[in-house]
């Protein structure tokens, strides 16, 4: 997520405001996967859709748009619309030289953000808000679709790309989307899954190859592939991460926009608690000796548990590290981070929204070499006594502890 956002706050209110659908017949609920899908219909915003065989499951993804999963729902038009929009940018229809925030429940980034091999700020530039852009093949560049089907759809780009220490990258960009299925969730989870539960999964394949004719090494610096997700907050969400209780050093990095309170952060017996309300700007992260290859979110107003997986490589790698300006260590990035959204010193807000965020290690490549960064998102929805069990399998924690953390 970017250190500093100018933007005025969002002109949409009401979280029950009812839209007209095309027929003139129906009316659709703000917050659910139909209102989503019209609104993008009514501003030129051209999708497709991974959709069960069922209907329920819907994944909606944005080809303009880098490939982002944009929302989805786990009971099909009707159903709760997961991913974060930014209605007010997208109806405004200006693009920003700076950076266009969309929104979107998953999107393709690449890492780092910033220091010395940042690819967010040019040579010599002071990394202050105001010098930052996001790299077009990240922002208004179109990745092109190579293959789909009514379950998969596989994206490719190729770009060149220059950090702030002149090092270029050239390389391919591979992304395929794959909606999965209860029964490969149950496999891969190792969980139990009943009928009567709302369930919508996917998996994100991401590819970057070494293009060019030099390997990419430390002494010029590394890029990852970092992944983001957007999901709309509320005053019963909370997101939780297991960390590595084993192990040395720092169990989490809380001082990306200041230290956060001991009221919306708190750590314990191997989980970190995070509050996500929308209103209070801070982020989290944590390095690679403490994290997992788990994060998750439990919004227990509306029983919906997010469960986001990330690969890991087998052996300790060096992350990129996405801090602004001078860095001690340009590699000691983190694994996981997650981001609740407020105003800013001015009173502006983007959105609100949340993030959860995932990277691969700093790609280490010859020419020609690939690395790929896999992850897992899973949104179901269900009864506490349904959802315990997998909490407590997959996390080892109480949901009735996450439920109660701070409330």
């Amino acid at each position: 997520m970017l250190q500093r956002i100018k933007l005025r706050n969002t002109l949409l209110v009401g979280a029950v405001t009812v839209l007209a659908s095309c027929g003139g017949q129906k009316e659709v609920k703000m917050g659910s996967y139909a209102y989503d899908a019209q609104f993008l219909k009514e501003n030129g915003i051209e999708y497709t859709e991974l959709v069960s065989a069922d209907g329920n499951s819907k994944v909606m993804i944005i080809p303009a748009w880098q490939g982002r999963v944009m929302t989805t729902s786990a009971s099909g038009d009707e159903g709760d619309s997961y991913g974060w929009i930014n209605y007010r940018f997208i109806r405004e229809g200006k693009i920003s030289p700076q950076f266009n925030p969309v929104g979107g429940e998953e999107r393709f980034w690449l890492g780092p953000e910033g220091g010395p091999f940042s690819l967010y700020f040019k040579q010599g530039q002071e990394q202050v808000y105001d010098n930052w852009v996001v790299p077009t093949v990240l922002d208004t560049e179109a990745f092109t679709i190579k293959s789909q089907d009514k379950s998969s759809i596989h994206f490719a780009k190729a770009t060149r790309l220059t950090n702030a220490s002149g090092t270029v990258f050239d390389m391919n960009i591979d992304r395929t989307v794959s909606l999965m299925n209860a029964d490969e969730v149950a496999v891969d989870f190792d969980i139990q899954l009943s009928p009567d539960m709302k369930l919508v999964a996917y998996k994100s394949d991401n590819k970057i190859t070494n293009t060019g004719l030099n390997a990419w090494t430390k002494e010029g610096g590394l890029v990852s592939v970092w992944m983001l997700s957007m999901f709309n907050p509320t005053p019963t969400t909370t997101v939780f991460i297991p960390y590595k209780e084993d192990t040395e050093g720092i169990i989490v990095n809380d001082e990306y926009f200041g230290k956060i309170p001991s009221d919306r952060l708190i750590k314990e017996n191997g989980i970190i608690y995070f509050k996500i309300d929308g209103k209070y700007r801070s982020k989290l992260g944590l390095p690679a000796s403490r994290a997992t290859n788990l994060c998750g979110s439990y919004d227990s107003s509306k029983g919906v548990l997010t469960i986001l997986w990330c690969s890991l490589p087998d052996a300790p790698s060096a992350y990129v590290n996405g801090q602004w300006g001078p860095q001690e260590d340009p590699f000691a990035g983190d694994v996981i981070n997650s981001y609740n959204d407020g105003p800013v010193e001015d009173g502006s807000i983007m959105g609100p929204f949340y993030e959860i965020e995932t990277s691969s290690p700093g790609a280490e490549l010859a020419a020609g070499a690939s690395l790929v960064h896999t992850q897992k998102v899973v949104h179901i929805q269900g009864e506490d006594r349904q959802l315990a069990p997998i909490v407590q399998k997959l996390f080892g924690a109480d949901l009735n502890v996450i439920k109660s953390k701070f409330q």
